[in-house]
């Protein structure tokens, strides 16, 4: 009888199951939505609908409805779902302040959003705080992290360094990076001088609203932290040390400055490539030197060590690559390094070689609008830096008034953006999911999300990093070629597009997951590191990728559990509150 009974229950569960699965739902950025800006959700169907459905926008404190429309026509992403319609909601038009949810009636069936925000720069007074939290939690400076970090020993030798400071990598990892992946040769992401120069960029967008929500202090003490790191990776041969490996070891003292390939395996290539962290840096250090604040070192030492690095990657940049060529990477990072030195020093050195940086991308830029890798055929994609070549270029425009020169370089920034809106538009997209372009076994394909048969040969992991790199290059590039009055400061497409990609970050995607940590309705589970370190509030995780076991990326996957492998979705990993804060500060800034 207690078999019956046991079998009864589970039967129940699988019902109870399989009723939530195939409920409608409605999918919705669980945190909030900027006044001024684009505001869209999306409703999930097992059922193709063709008559008009009516949504309210409710004010959940007066239960009144305030708003009213219907929802947009029925699309399928049959890659993703074939039994699946979506239908878009769109409320651009709503701008009063306030928590709301978004009700739909379904054959009599209710169905009710998760509630959110709408207010004035609301990504930005909402999450700022907690992702300076996040960074702040991040900071590999327990005690025994600074006692083994003091010296460190460099891999093939016994020669020690100190290389305190900087931020612990991921969730799940406390090794330090300025880049990995640097054998690829074309994914290698930028990481903890991409957080600094971060930093930098939302201090200098916002002022006032730090100022007013009582955070720039906090803001620019953590910039400074990782200037500090910075300087303190320049070897005495002035490049930069790329990577402070744990080898996941519960032993602080088996930390070793290593170059890293594919597996864990370490070599003695520690030297950063313009592309493998040292362009950012160089970046970083010149632009913080404007603020003469000190940290650990002075204003005028952040600026002369930017100089010195940069002087020797003209020199070395291309003994330090892999395969002995610069790419589109070294362009784009290099460029941000002459632009920030040129701003720092106004001298001419700085200014040429943007310009020669500038011109690189424009001669990668293809006629249909996406950006060339190498010196052939490659499309540039990229999991986490996808719109920093126009953000690079963007912030290059913020110096150079040659207008022919500008001219060019305004040109490379529209096709971008161009081609960006057309091919997140050219098949059924009703989240507004950025796509892209890539080569697979030599051809040339379309997707969703980048192939998981690459040149790392393991590599793959969930993208938001890319849609908040995005979200920005769509913001400070639509603000030079596409400016409107109101909204964001750039036409409505270019405003939707960057406002659904961290939309979809923060909840507005098929797993209804927002990835910024202890926010919204549903977080992925907290993942524990060493030395006290782990999952923060503020912090964002890697997100949603194509289906596990598909070369090209096709399909769609989120996995909580993975045999230790759920790392590709659920590890919180710091490049992607970095883009997310440079995209969210753009949107509040005031122009």
């Amino acid at each position: 009888m207690k078999s019956f009974y046991r079998s009864a229950f589970y039967l129940l569960l699988l019902l109870i199951y399989s009723i939530n699965v195939n409920a409608q739902t409605i999918y919705v950025n669980q945190v909030g939505f900027d006044s001024k800006g684009p505001k869209t959700a999306v409703v999930g169907m097992d059922e193709k609908i063709s008559t008009p459905i009516a949504f309210k926008l409710i004010d959940v404190t007066t239960k009144k409805t305030v708003f009213e429309g219907k929802l947009g026509r029925p699309e399928q992403v049959k890659s993703w779902d074939t039994n699946k319609y979506y239908y878009q909601v769109d409320f651009s038009n709503y701008h009063l302040k306030g928590k709301y949810s978004i009700n739909i009636n379904v054959k009599g069936k209710q169905i009710i959003s998760f509630p959110f925000q709408i207010a004035e720069d609301a990504l930005a007074t909402l999450t700022i705080p907690s992702i300076i939290h996040y960074y702040n939690k991040q900071r590999a400076n327990t005690t025994e992290e600074l006692a083994a970090d003091k010296h460190i020993i460099l891999q093939g030798s016994t020669s020690t360094v100190d290389l305190t400071g900087g931020w612990c990598d991921a969730s799940g990892d406390i090794s330090k990076y300025f880049s990995h992946l640097a054998y690829t040769n074309f994914m290698m992401p930028q990481q903890i001088p991409l957080v600094t120069w971060s930093m930098v960029e939302a201090s200098e967008a916002i002022p006032t609203l730090l100022t007013r929500m009582q955070v720039k202090d906090s803001l620019t003490s953590e910039a400074l932290w990782g200037a500090d790191y910075l300087v303190r990776s320049l070897a005495k041969e002035e490049y930069f040390y790329m990577t402070v490996f744990s080898f996941f070891n519960k032993d602080p003292n088996a930390r070793r400055v290593v170059g890293l390939n594919a597996d864990s395996k370490v070599t003695n290539k520690y030297q950063s490539a313009f592309r493998e962290g040292g362009g950012m840096a160089i970046a970083a250090l010149a632009r913080i030197s404007r603020w003469k604040k000190d940290g650990a070192f002075t204003s005028a030492q952040y600026l002369s060590i930017a100089k010195k690095a940069f002087a020797h990657l003209l020199v070395n940049n291309v003994k330090y690559t892999d395969d002995g060529k610069e790419n589109i990477i070294d362009d784009y990072c290099a460029l941000l390094a002459a632009t920030e030195l040129w701003m720092a020093s106004d001298e001419t050195i700085y200014r040429d070689e943007a310009r020669k940086r500038a011109t690189n991308l424009e001669k990668r830029m293809t006629i249909k609008g996406y950006f060339i890798a190498d010196d052939n055929n490659r499309p540039f994609y990229h999991a986490a830096d996808a719109g920093l070549p126009i953000i690079a270029l963007a912030r290059y425009l913020q110096k150079e008034k040659d207008l022919n020169l500008r001219n060019h370089s305004l040109v490379v920034i529209k096709k971008a953006l161009d081609y960006n809106l057309a091919i997140t538009s050219n098949t059924e997209n009703p989240f507004g999911y950025a796509r892209q372009s890539f080569l697979l076994k030599g051809e040339y394909q379309e997707g969703f999300f980048i192939p998981h048969e690459n040149e790392s040969g393991w590599w793959w992991q969930g993208e938001n990093a890319r849609l908040g790199s995005l979200a920005m290059a769509a913001i400070v590039g639509g603000r030079l070629v596409y400016p409107a009055n109101g909204g964001l400061g750039i036409k409505p497409e270019l405003a939707k597009y960057a406002s659904q990609q961290l939309s979809w970050i923060l909840g507005s995607n098929p797993y209804e997951m927002c990835f910024m940590y202890q926010f919204g309705k549903n977080n992925v589970p907290y993942m524990a590191s060493l030395f006290g370190h782990g999952s923060e509030r503020g912090g964002i995780s890697n997100g949603i990728t194509g289906k596990d076991g598909n070369a090209d990326g096709s399909g769609i996957d989120f996995k909580a559990s993975a045999s230790g492998n759920e790392w590709r979705w659920t590890e919180q990993w710091i490049p992607h509150a970095a883009y997310f804060l440079q995209a969210i500060s753009a949107m509040a800034e005031k122009k």
